[in-house]
């Protein structure tokens, strides 16, 4: 059987970053972040406002960002991933529901995220 393909997430109050890897090489095969191109405006107006906000990315940012990984999985072919599911209960919980809805978007786009539904 051959090794499926892992999800890793990068979650700070400043952004959201997920990338992909192929366990054999170790390289990414696709990654989303809300530091794209699609998120600079909403960035900088949180970034700008007062009082300032503890994160500058929202449920939707983190949504939107599982979504594009979805689409950019599906382009290369990949139909399937593993999350470390360790790693993912170690998070605040804060943290982890906003994890669980870039899963939820993953998921909606066609792609098989195995673990997410443990975090429930």
């Amino acid at each position: 059987m051959a090794p499926t393909h892992v999800l890793k997430l990068v979650v700070s109050c400043r952004k959201i970053a997920a990338q992909v890897t192929n366990p054999r090489t170790d390289s990414i095969v696709a990654m989303a972040s809300s530091s794209e191109q699609e998120f600079l405006a909403q960035y900088r107006a949180r970034l700008n406002r007062f009082p300032r906000s503890q994160s500058l990315w929202d449920a939707r940012v983190a949504s939107r960002v599982g979504e594009k990984l979805g689409f950019r999985l599906i382009d290369i072919g990949v139909s399937g991933v593993d999350i470390d599911l360790q790693e993912e209960l170690s998070r605040p919980i804060h943290y982890r529901r906003m994890v669980l809805l870039l899963f939820d978007s993953v998921k909606r786009t066609g792609i098989q995220v195995s673990g997410a539904d443990m975090l429930r």
